[in-house]
């Protein structure tokens, strides 16, 4: 992958900032993109502290303008971005009975729409250079539902659709577009839910634990290598065997 440029969406934190490192760490230049200014940068610093390239954007994916501005500083930085990472992600804990339209639409905002700017942003380069990956973090939750989370498991199910809708449309074209699905891993986001949610889960789980952030870039690493060249339209799934394909 050693060339290829890379924008990673929610990189401030967690498995955003572990998919950043990783992709530098595989040669790629990275724009490392949050919502948060000081997050951004601290991730781009620690990568060039460790010798790879990044630099860094402040943004939010569900703005069409901010979209536009993350994607226009990435090609002045270091040109047109060959790989995509939509991992930006909110979360909200609350029954259903409990939820407000606005709880909702954000969750939608942040998870679908800025699936959608973002890969509509860099989508026609990819396509005129006939060379690009895209790779969509949705969720175990998008797969089997998750209590207390229906606005979050219906984001991440839409996300796994629309992989496999635009992998259809463009594996052929030579844009491989795939899914991550992961399982709870120990992040400041699945830190915020309740101690009670975590502990359910943990018993739920065939292998006992909640997942790292490291274990999911591993995945997104091999995804977006060409020893993924197989791979279209698939969702990946680190999730501690709470889901079995």
């Amino acid at each position: 992958m050693s060339g290829g440029v890379a924008i990673v969406t929610g990189a401030g934190s967690g498995i955003g900032r572990a998919i950043a490192l990783r992709l530098a760490k595989d040669g790629l230049s990275v724009m490392v993109n949050d919502m948060h200014a000081e997050r951004a940068v601290a991730v781009a610093n620690e990568i060039k502290a460790a010798g790879g390239k990044a630099t860094s954007i402040a943004g939010d994916v569900s703005v069409e303008k901010d979209v536009a501005a993350i994607v226009a500083a990435t090609k002045s930085a270091f040109g047109d971005s060959t790989v995509l990472v939509n991992n930006a992600g909110h979360v909200h804990q609350a029954r259903f009975i409990d939820l407000e339209a606005a709880d909702f639409d954000r969750m939608f905002a942040v998870h679908v729409r800025g699936t959608f700017l973002c890969t509509k942003a860099v989508l026609a380069p990819m396509l005129k250079a006939k060379k690009g990956v895209i790779i969509n973090v949705a969720s175990q939750l998008g797969q089997i539902g998750g209590i207390e989370l229906t606005h979050y498991s219906a984001a991440k199910a839409a996300i796994i659709g629309f992989t496999k809708s635009l992998a259809r449309e463009v594996s052929a074209d030579g844009v491989r577009v795939n899914a991550v699905a992961p399982g709870p891993i120990n992040t400041p986001l699945v830190m915020a839910l309740s101690e009670d949610w975590r502990k359910a889960k943990t018993a739920e789980l065939p292998l006992g634990r909640f997942g790292e952030p490291d274990e999911v870039a591993a995945t997104v690493s091999f995804l977006a290598s060409d020893q993924a060249s197989l791979f279209v339209g698939q969702t990946l799934g680190p999730n501690s065997g709470d889901v079995m394909l």
